[in-house]
């Protein structure tokens, strides 16, 4: 062979391993297809998918057909060619592959905990920390309540496992679940004897919602979790290593105050450190509140109590459970969605969730109809029970707005009038958040603006078609989290000067345990039975916290509730990595103090927070005092029948110790002088529980809001510590011309040595 030709051979042999080694390195694309969409001339979809991946790529192969729960396939593809795949007609989406693990369901990965390393993920000390969760009861069989591994039961443990109807102590409690009562007489006194065929006169969760928030708290690693499919991994709780104890007080007719103040009564005689409550009620004064009053005994104790801010948002003023000594937490997304496509006839196409695991539409698309046209009554877009028309609806597929009845519901009610499936369009007050459900018929939800965007399709198409392509699980969904837009807000409306909600967690669509005496969507015509539900509410963003707390108690056991709530609020972050402020869904704009508080929850960082803001129950009766309560509400209160406030001393709601800064200026008017700026101070107290170090304070504008034209002022500016222990106070002046009535205002208070930054937000309004 001659050198040259010898040479070129090299060289060819030298490209073609360089070509072998680049496809070697593509990486493999989920590419979801909108079958009805396919042209006229194919046999099958297959061959189409086979023709469109041809486009882009002569060498690549398809790696697997998605037929039932997808539609589409799996290829190995450059990005430039998985780009140009997503241009062609007929491709919803190319999504990269993720690489999956055995671990979470997503939740602790969310928040961080597996990259915590020692005691985040093992520690032995967690396993002294017993959470209380005052609930519907528990599901004990559930394998998140199995006690491998765990030592033997604290001895300062005092709880019970009653026995009761379907409740035998011996089966029931373990190691893990180490108590379990009922209090039902107050539920009976109001409602008469329960009936006993819908719900069990013992600590049995017929709901499913108090084994849902146990096992977010608290729940064993359970491998191979899902519900129908999704959210397929490890289930694990918050605190895995905790201990559970759970309280039924709610029932079919609701949760009555005197058997929820006797489950706390009981819950922190038997020695819980946590208690976690997914409920609450109609605002009220805190001496009446009787969650409230039962938590301060709780504090006293050195109990943390964790409650849910309540789903009334995103109205303004809309919280629950604001007593400064109850965590109030209200509810933000995870990364992970499980998208559905709704493919328009016209070739426009919108995003959705759902969880509805069964069979696939038909492979054509179906005739779309308006539940408000197909019905025999004039809130018939509701799609509520008896208002479909079956001879409009046979076959179709029906749009129906959210409101009144419960979203799967309305899909029952389109199944029993003939139809095909449901598309659920969000009112204004949901806006664009989705949240998934279960569907018993193949159905998604949409945003606001895709709904309406449908309805007017199919006011102006003579014969609008639709069909819906379900995408599974995806996770690494950006941006995340942002505020539920059913999460209650702020201002508080008890105490101004009290920032409420206090943080956030996640709250939407969150896979736990679940009772095997419902469906998972709760209806009496589902006769699915699941081990492990998803759902969304404040109720899921709460045990979020509790299991958090318990994570903390058992790092830090010294601390008290106030110092490990502070340790959550100032770590916890409002903005992405981009400096953008968290959205909130309802609105799509920034996330302020009144929509998440001081954030949302970091653990990592929480471990160490560096200074904490720490309370007693001296500071809190000094609260009482400036909040012009009397010995009889203070007694009614905390249970001190001979306290009185101190006549020569001049008390302040402004000098409690709290993580975070509410002020209410009085409106432009005759309560202050146009023009003439008014200023209040607050006074704080930082204790070190970290290294030595000098702390100095930076005050920053709240990210995508308005100041509400406040000057902020800290007074001193730099704290030194020297030791663990030491406490150091400051002073902020806020001042402020007088605004018009409603106008708000936002602020963040930073203090760091340069390793740990300590954050306030600061919230004003003008009433």
């Amino acid at each position: 062979m001659r050198r040259g030709s010898a040479q070129r051979l090299r060289l060819l042999l030298l490209i073609l391993c360089c070509s072998s080694a680049v496809a070697a390195k593509k990486p493999t694309y989920i590419v979801h297809m909108a079958r009805s969409r396919m042209p006229p001339g194919f046999a099958d979809h297959r061959y189409w998918y086979d023709a469109s991946l041809r486009s882009v790529s002569d060498s690549a192969e398809v790696l697997y057909f998605y037929d039932t729960v997808a539609h589409g396939f799996s290829a190995r593809l450059t990005p430039a060619e998985a780009r140009a795949l997503a241009c062609r007609h007929g491709v919803l989406s190319v999504e990269p592959e993720t690489r999956y693990e055995l671990h979470t369901t997503r939740t602790p990965e969310f928040l961080g905990l597996d990259r915590g390393g020692g005691f985040i993920t093992s520690s032995d000390s967690d396993g002294d920390v017993v959470v209380g969760v005052l609930d519907t009861g528990v599901w004990p069989e559930r394998k998140s309540f199995d006690d491998a591994g765990f030592g033997p039961i604290p001895a300062s443990w005092k709880g019970e496992c009653e026995e009761g109807k379907d409740f035998v102590p011996a089966a029931a409690c373990n190691r893990k679940l180490v108590g379990a009562r009922s209090f039902y007489r107050g539920y009976e006194a109001s409602m008469g004897p329960m009936d006993e065929s819908k719900e069990a006169r013992s600590p049995r969760d017929n709901d499913g919602h108090g084994t849902h928030t146990s096992t977010t708290v608290a729940g064993s690693p359970v491998p191979d979790a899902s519900l129908l499919g999704y959210a397929a991994g490890t289930a694990r709780g918050m605190s895995s290593r905790a201990r559970v104890a759970v309280y039924k007080v709610c029932w079919v007719g609701g949760c009555f105050s005197s058997d929820i103040l006797a489950g706390m009564d009981k819950a922190v005689e038997d020695g819980c450190g946590v208690l976690s409550l997914s409920l609450g009620g109609r605002v009220a004064d805190y001496y009446r509140d009787s969650i409230a009053i039962g938590a301060f005994t709780a504090m006293e104790k050195g109990v943390f109590v964790s409650c849910s801010a309540g789903n009334a948002g995103p109205v303004p003023t809309s919280l629950s459970n604001v007593a400064p000594w109850i965590t109030t937490v209200g509810a933000g997304t995870l990364d992970r969605d499980f998208p559905a496509y709704v493919v328009l006839g016209n070739g426009e196409n919108y995003t959705g969730a759902t969880l509805y695991g069964g069979d696939p539409l038909p492979s054509s698309p179906l005739e779309l109809v308006y539940a408000g046209n197909v019905t025999n009554t004039t809130n018939g877009n509701l799609c509520m029970l008896g208002t479909l028309l079956p001879e409009k609806v046979a076959g179709k597929i029906v749009l129906c707005d959210r409101g009144i009845n419960s979203r799967v519901q309305k899909g029952y009610v389109v199944s029993e009038a003939g139809g095909a499936g449901m598309v659920l369009a969000n009112s204004a007050g949901n806006g664009e958040e989705l949240v998934a459900d279960a569907h018993l018929l193949p159905a998604t939800g949409v945003g606001e603006k895709a709904g309406n965007a449908i309805r007017s399709y199919i006011f102006s198409d003579p014969s609008p078609t639709v069909t819906i392509v379900f995408g599974g699980t995806k996770v690494g969904v950006r941006p995340s989290p942002v505020v539920a837009a059913f999460s209650s807000r702020g201002p508080n409306t008890i105490t101004r000067a009290i920032l409420k909600p206090d943080l956030i967690a996640p709250g939407v669509n969150i896979l736990a345990g679940w009772t095997g005496a419902v469906a998972p969507t709760g209806l009496a015509m589902d006769a699915r039975r699941t081990e492990f539900n998803i759902i969304s509410g404040t109720s899921m963003s709460c045990p979020h916290v509790s299991g958090l707390a318990a994570l903390l108690k058992g790092a830090h056991p010294e601390w008290s509730p106030a110092a490990i709530r502070s340790a959550l609020m100032t770590t916890a972050y409002a903005a992405y990595p981009s400096g953008d402020s968290i959205i909130d869904a309802a609105t799509g704009r920034a996330a302020t103090p009144f929509d998440l508080g001081a954030g949302h929850v970091d653990p990592l960082r929480a471990i160490d927070p560096g200074l904490i803001y720490d309370l007693t129950v001296d500071d809190y009766l000094d609260f009482l005092c400036a909040s012009n309560y009397t010995p009889f509400r203070i007694a009614s209160l905390t249970k001190r029948s001979n306290f009185t406030c101190d006549a020569t001393r001049t008390y302040a709601v402004s000098e409690l110790n709290y993580p975070s800064f509410a002020v209410a200026f009085p409106a432009t008017a005759a309560d202050v002088v146009a023009g003439e700026a008014m200023t209040v101070k607050h006074r704080r107290t930082l204790t070190n529980v970290g290294r030595p170090g000098t702390y100095k304070a930076t005050v920053r504008a709240w990210a995508g809001t308005e100041a509400g034209g406040v000057k902020v002022a800290v007074e001193p500016s730099e704290l030194s510590f020297t030791e663990v222990g030491e406490r150091r106070s400051y002073t902020v002046s806020f001042s402020a011309a007088g605004q018009p009535s409603g106008t708000t205002g936002f602020f963040r208070l930073e203090w760091s040595d340069g390793e740990h930054v300590v954050t306030s937000p600061l919230a004003f309004t003008w009433k």
